[in-house]
């Protein structure tokens, strides 16, 4: 249902169709944004780069992860409990963060 109230929006909107905003995700119709990095198959994906980042070990029961130390390349802190024994993964940037016990 809503894959068809999303095409209905966009067929009855103003905007023309070379809109970068509207896109589809369904039914194997993927965004110009996303299909760049779908081209060259010898180059690797964002995703498949940051997951080649092994999962950063911290001491604490909480880690604040800013993307990167530089501010301006970094994203908003996003405070990470890491209580479960699986990585912990940031929703901005995707690094993985595992608390390292010291026993």
């Amino acid at each position: 249902m809503a894959s068809t109230l999303l095409k209905t929006l966009i067929k009855s909107s103003n905007f023309p169709s070379t809109t970068r905003n509207l896109c589809l995700l369904t039914n194997g119709i993927v965004s110009n944004h996303t299909s760049k990095w779908m081209q060259d198959t010898s180059k690797k994906s964002p995703m498949e780069l940051i997951n080649e980042v092994p999962p950063i070990k911290v001491e604490g029961r909480i880690v604040a992860c800013e993307g990167d130390s530089n501010p301006s390349l970094g994203h908003p802190i996003e405070f990470i409990c890491l209580d479960l024994k699986e990585p912990a993964v940031c929703k901005y940037c995707g690094l993985r963060y595992v608390q390292d016990h010291h026993h």
